[in-house]
């Protein structure tokens, strides 16, 4: 068993770090449907001022598609990986990388849609990745996943499941969140940086460990269980605060007020987590 210490202050000069973000329950609450969530101005600018501050060495790692991302935190593009790596743009204006969407995975989708027979249940449709969102029906998790996992014997081999707090997804093996951070740490702006990543669930799993072994800063947010995060953040408040606190982003327009006072209400609201893990 380990406990985690509060993440630590980013001393080393800013050319010198890359940032990677989840987004859903790490940067954004988790809604009941994936686009319920909202994207206020404030948030923004916090990213846009960070991303400016490292030169554009900051990604979103995401299950979301990448047209999704674009339209939830429009007028902002980052550089980002969809879909666990199966899409990207390595430019925040450059042309998308992306995925097909193969006929048995649509397939799949309408079984599960009509099985489990239920309005709150989502089926979300992501390419070759596919999402059953059981939030607003916690007690169809369990038989969302043995359905799941009952049609990954149909199915050509090369794919895998993937439970997770309020839903499971099923996706190809090679839709991992560490292989895209890797792919971006081979190109500029970020190589040669030291990495973060900030993530919430199982699929950020693979993410902490490839940060942590490339010797970077691993943060799971909201941990619930073993983790390879090296440290813990309570919500989504306690991440935000953590990055304006470390990016000095207080006097972002649109943000808090600027001086030692917002600092130390940043700091404040950090609630770090000290959580116990015997590691994944």
């Amino acid at each position: 068993m380990k406990s985690f210490e509060q993440p630590p202050a980013l001393n080393l000069p800013e050319g010198q770090w890359a940032l990677f973000l989840d987004i859903d329950g790490t940067l954004l609450e988790h809604a009941a449907h994936p686009d319920a969530v909202f994207v206020g101005e404030e948030l923004r600018n916090l990213l846009g001022h960070i991303e400016r501050r490292l030169d554009g060495a900051v990604a979103f790692i995401t299950g979301r598609s990448i047209p999704a991302v674009d339209k939830l935190f429009h007028p902002l593009k980052l550089r980002i990986a969809g879909l666990y790596g199966l899409e990207h743009r390595l430019t925040p204006s450059g042309p998308i990388d992306a995925a097909d969407a193969p006929a048995d995975i649509a397939a799949l989708a309408d079984e599960i849609e009509a099985e489990l027979g239920s309005g709150k249940v989502y089926v979300e449709r992501k390419g070759p990745v596919l999402a059953v969102h059981t939030r607003a029906a916690p007690q169809l998790l369990a038989p969302a996943i043995q359905l799941v996992e009952q049609a990954l014997a149909r199915l050509p081999k090369g794919y895998r499941v993937l439970p997770g707090n309020a839903g499971v997804e099923l996706m190809p093996l090679e839709a991992v969140k560490g292989a895209a951070i890797r792919r971006f740490m081979d190109i500029p702006p970020f190589v040669g940086r030291r990495p973060i990543f900030l993530g919430d669930d199982t699929s950020d799993e693979h993410g902490f460990e490839a940060i942590n072994e490339i010797g970077g800063i691993s943060i799971r947010v909201k941990p619930n269980g073993p983790t390879a995060a090296t440290y813990a953040l309570d919500d989504v408040t306690g991440a935000i605060a953590w990055l304006e606190a470390s990016f000095e982003t207080s006097a972002v327009a649109g943000a808090r007020p600027a001086g030692k006072q917002a600092a130390t209400e940043s700091a404040a609201k950090l609630n770090i987590a000290a959580t116990a893990s015997s590691g994944r």
